[in-house]
């Protein structure tokens, strides 16, 4: 097979309520809203398109791991840990709850936050370098 996954299109994000929700998603994280229903809201979000799903209370997309520490399936990037200062800030002042910028033994900083739902994200420092080149980034 010749063909190979090229990217991550879209993700789905179980939510209690679509209109509340999808207001967060904008007002909190700058998403923009592309379709909204009763049962779902497209919002595009860093490049990405996230599917917000209704769904009961107490559904999220996080997982425990093997020492049942509840974790995140989703990082973000941002270029430069200043960036992540700034943005870590500025969720605080928006009243996202948010962890403390980690030092995770690799490259880079991390912190993750979460929604009204309780779904967690990480962000990280770094952006990829495949990133930055088809952007032509530059530190």
């Amino acid at each position: 097979m010749r063909e190979k996954l090229q990217r991550v299109g879209t993700t789905y994000i179980p939510v209690t309520d679509i209109e509340s929700s999808k207001d967060w998603y904008v007002e909190k994280l700058g998403a923009e809203l592309s379709y909204i229903d009763e049962d779902k809201a497209i919002l595009n979000l860093a490049d990405q398109s996230f599917f917000l799903v209704r769904s009961h209370r107490g559904q999220t997309s996080n997982f425990k791991d093997i020492y049942g520490e509840e974790r995140f399936s989703l990082t973000f990037e941002v270029n430069g840990i200043g960036a992540l200062e700034h943005i870590h800030l500025d969720f605080i002042k928006k009243e996202i709850i948010v962890g403390k910028i980690e030092n995770r033994g690799h490259e880079g900083r991390n912190f993750v936050f979460q929604d009204p739902d309780g779904n967690k994200f990480d962000i990280w420092s770094e952006l990829s370098s495949k990133f930055k080149e088809l952007h032509m980034i530059t530190p």
